[in-house]
C-alpha cells in the first residue's frame, strides 16, 4: 500500500480511508513548516503573558483560573491522564487508526499550535502500527476529548496499546516499536486530546459503508422485481430527468444496469401497468438515502480538513481565539438524518417482503412445481425475523443530537452526540444488510419455483448467482448459517474497490 502524503491541501476521505486501513503516513515540508508557524504563534502569546485558555489558565470551570508559568508543562500532562475516560467494547483497529490520522490532519490545517514533536509522534504510531485501546463509549460529541486522551497517553508512554497483535503497557509498545516518548509542552496535551478523531474516522468509515449498500439495495430491488415480474419503467432515464437529485439519477441508473437484458425489458413483460409503492418510489426512496449518504460524507470530509482547535491559532495578529469549532454538530444531525434515511430504505424493503410473500404463495398454489424433494426455502422461513428487524431499524432512526445533558458546572451546557449518531448510523446498516439479505433470498426462492427460470438482469443474475452458490457452499443448512453466507454474499458483491 503507498504512503499517504499529507500537505497543506484538503485531504481527501479516501485518503483517510487508506490510513484507516494500514497506509502509512508522510508529511510534506509544507505541512510541517505550517505546523511550527502556529507554534510560533503560541510561543508569542506565551511570552506576552496574556490569560489564554488552556495554555495560561484551567480548562472547564477553571477556565478563569490563571496557572503558575512553572506548571504550565505539567498541566499539559495532567489534561492528557485525567481527561480520558470510557468503557464498554473497544473501537476497531481502523476506527483507532483513523481518529489518530484525523488530529495528524487537523494539526497540519494550521490552527492547532500544537508543538511538530506532536505531529511527528502521531505519525510515527501510525507507521509503526502501535494502535491506542480505546472503548466505545466514551465521548458526548464536544470534542472526543476521552478516547483523543488514550490516544495522547499512548503517545507519551502510558496507557495501553495493541502492537504486533499484542496488547501492551504502552511504554512497552513504543520501546518495541522504537518509537521515544512524546514530550509534552504547553498547549500539547490540549491540542492532543480537543480533537472529534473518533466522529470523524468513523463517520468516513461509515460513510463509504452506506455508499457500498446503496448498491446492494438496487440490485435486492431489482431481483424482487424480477420474482414478481415488476414494471421497471420506474427507472426510466425520463424519471431521473424529471426530478434531478442526484441520488434518484443515480439509483435509476443502478437499476437499468442492474435489470439489463432482464425478461422485464421484453414487451409486454410486467404483470401490471403500475406497482405498489415500495416497488415504484424506490428511485426516491434509495436516491434520498444516497444523498443522505453524501452529505453525510461530506460534513465527514469538512471536519477532517477544519481548524477545529480551541482556541484557535490566529497567525494574521498572532493571538490564540477562544472558538468553539470543536463543535461537531452538523455531522452529529447529518448522521441522525441518515439513519432516517437508512430506515425508509428497510421500510421499502420490508413491504416488498409481503408483495414477495403473496408472490410466493401464488406460485405454490398448485403444488411444488418441480419433482424431487421439498426446495430449501430460506427467504420464506426468515421472512418474519425481517420483521423484527425492521421494528430495530426504525427505533435506530431516532435521533440522539439532542439527549446530552448539561455538564462540567454548567460551562459545557451544549453537546452533540456526535460518535453516537455515527455508532448507531454504523448499526443501521448492519440491520438494513439483514433484511436485504432475506429480500433476496425470498426472490430467489420465488425465482426458483418457476416452471422455466427467467433470463435475469445482468447485476441481478450476479446477485442471484452469488448468493446461491455462497449457500450451497454450506455444511451447515440452518437459517442462521444461510443468513450470515447471502449476508456475506451481497456485501461483497456492492463492496467497491
Amino acid at each position: 500500500m503507498d504512503p499517504v502524503v499529507i500537505d497543506v491541501t484538503p485531504v481527501p476521505l479516501p485518503d483517510l480511508l487508506a490510513i484507516a486501513r494500514g497506509a502509512s503516513v508522510e508529511l510534506t515540508d509544507g505541512a510541517v513548516e505550517r505546523i511550527a508557524a502556529g507554534r510560533r504563534v503560541v510561543d508569542g502569546v506565551l511570552a506576552s503573558g496574556r490569560a489564554v485558555y488552556g495554555l495560561t489558565t484551567g480548562v472547564g470551570h477553571n477556565r478563569d483560573v490563571r496557572v503558575p508559568d512553572a506548571e504550565l508543562v505539567g498541566q499539559q500532562y495532567m489534561i492528557v491522564m485525567t481527561h480520558s475516560g470510557g468503557f464498554g467494547p473497544l473501537l476497531p483497529t481502523e476506527v483507532a487508526r483513523a481518529a489518530m490520522a484525523v488530529r495528524l490532519v487537523g494539526l497540519t490545517r494550521g490552527g492547532s499550535g500544537a508543538s511538530p514533536a506532536v505531529a511527528e509522534s502521531l505519525a510515527g504510531l501510525l507507521n509503526a502500527g502501535v494502535h491506542p485501546l480505546l472503548p466505545r463509549t466514551s465521548s458526548v460529541g464536544a470534542a472526543d476529548i476521552g478516547a483523543m486522551a488514550l490516544i495522547a497517553q499512548v503517545a507519551i508512554g502510558a496507557g495501553r496499546a495493541e502492537y504486533g497483535g499484542e496488547v501492551l503497557a504502552a511504554a512497552e509498545a513504543l520501546a518495541r516499536a522504537g518509537i521515544p516518548p512524546l514530550v509534552l509542552q504547553a498547549k500539547d496535551g490540549l491540542a492532543l486530546v480537543s480533537a472529534n478523531g473518533v466522529s470523524v474516522g468513523q463517520g468516513a468509515l461509515v460513510a463509504e459503508r452506506a455508499r457500498d449498500l446503496a448498491d446492494a439495495a438496487e440490485l435486492v430491488a431489482a431481483l424482487s422485481m424480477e420474482a414478481t415480474r415488476g414494471n421497471p419503467s420506474v427507472a426510466q432515464q425520463v424519471v431521473a430527468d424529471g426530478k434531478p437529485f442526484p441520488g434518484l439519477v443515480e439509483s435509476c441508473r443502478q437499476l437499468r444496469a442492474a435489470l439489463e437484458g432482464s425478461y422485464l425489458m421484453d414487451s409486454g413483460a410486467p404483470a401490471s401497468v403500475q406497482d405498489p409503492l415500495s416497488f415504484r418510489v424506490v428511485p426516491q426512496v434509495h436516491g434520498a438515502f444516497r444523498d443522505a449518504t453524501a452529505f453525510a460524507a461530506g460534513t465527514v470530509e469538512t471536519e477532517l480538513n477544519a481548524q477545529a482547535d480551541n482556541p484557535l491559532v490566529s497567525p494574521a495578529d498572532g493571538t490564540l481565539v477562544s472558538n468553539g469549532n470543536f463543535h461537531p454538530v452538523l455531522l452529529a444531525i447529518a448522521f441522525d438524518g441518515l439513519r432516517v434515511a437508512i430506515a425508509h430504505v428497510g421500510q421499502l424493503s420490508d413491504r416488498r417482503l409481503g408483495h414477495l410473500w403473496s408472490a410466493f404463495f401464488e406460485a405454490m398454489a398448485g403444488g411444488p412445481p418441480r419433482e424431487g424433494p421439498p426446495p430449501d426455502l430460506p427467504g420464506l422461513h426468515l421472512r418474519y425475523a425481517a420483521a423484527a428487524a425492521n421494528a430495530e431499524l426504525r427505533q435506530l432512526a431516532s435521533p440522539v443530537s439532542l439527549d446530552v445533558g448539561v455538564l462540567d458546572q454548567g460551562v459545557e451546557d451544549h453537546s452533540t452526540a456526535a460518535p453516537l449518531s455515527v455508532r448507531k448510523a454504523d448499526e443501521a446498516l448492519d440491520v438494513l444488510l439483514d433484511v436485504l439479505t432475506i429480500e433476496a433470498l425470498l426472490a430467489a426462492d420465488i425465482l426458483d419455483l418457476q416452471p422455466e427460470f427467467p433470463a435475469l438482469g445482468a447485476g441481478t443474475a450476479a446477485l442471484y448467482g452469488s448468493v446461491r452458490d455462497a449457500i450451497a457452499a454450506l455444511s451447515d443448512g440452518s437459517t442462521d448459517a444461510v443468513h450470515a453466507t447471502a449476508r456475506g454474499a451481497l456485501a461483497a458483491l456492492s463492496r467497491r474497490t
